[in-house]
């Protein structure tokens, strides 16, 4: 730095952003792939949090509990007959499948060219479609804690690709008779996706 330049300082995050970015990032983990037991080590450990809405501190107690007593072999099992299959998965976790009313309708389209304008794209060696479950909650994390967006434009890309799938993509998972441990996984991601939409509305 030269001399008589003023110093230049990084901004660090709030702490209720850095939950909420770590949120986002366990639930982008959970559906991108099964957790192993390392992970489900880790989620048993968090089975207080803290939380001033009720319904989503006991959707992860919840969560953390079903990870305690959860084994691995049967939670890959469950992901990937739920989620992968054979042949069409009963649950998709694409966003999109539960969104598009019109047949003609290409919202992956548009969808890459929000990503584009946030200076985002898919990884080398990725195939997933950029509207998978996975992905969209990723974004929302790089967006509060890597880039630092406002919360003008977390809202939009929330509002636009997260939340109108949000409801029936977790009813889905909840009335699938192929999950049980993602049953807790799909409650906590509802009522994150549900404070979140309601702090959003307050802007």
């Amino acid at each position: 730095m030269s001399e008589g330049q003023p110093m230049q300082f990084v901004p660090t995050l709030p702490p209720e952003e850095v939950a909420r970015a770590n949120f986002y990032g366990v639930m982008a983990r959970l559906f991108f792939a099964p957790p192993d037991e390392a992970l489900l080590a880790t989620l048993a450990g968090t089975a207080e949090v803290e939380a001033e809405e009720g319904d989503f501190a006991g959707a992860w107690q919840a969560l953390a509990q079903a990870a305690g007593q959860a084994d691995p072999e049967a939670v890959r099992e469950e992901f990937d007959t739920a989620f992968v299959g054979t042949g069409k998965a009963p649950v998709s976790l694409y966003t999109t499948a539960y969104t598009i009313k019109y047949t003609n309708e290409v919202p992956l389209v548009a969808l890459r060219s929000t990503l584009a304008e946030l200076g985002l794209g898919r990884r080398e060696g990725v195939h997933e479609p950029e509207d998978h479950i996975a992905a969209l909650c990723d974004v929302m994390r790089h967006l509060i804690a890597e880039q630092k967006r406002s919360l003008e434009e977390q809202r939009a890309f929330f509002e636009r690709w997260i939340w109108p799938a949000v409801q029936p993509l977790c009813a889905a998972i909840e009335t699938a008779g192929e999950t049980s441990f993602y049953k807790h996984v799909a409650r906590v991601l509802f009522h994150l996706c549900t404070i979140e939409h309601r702090a959003f509305e307050m802007l």
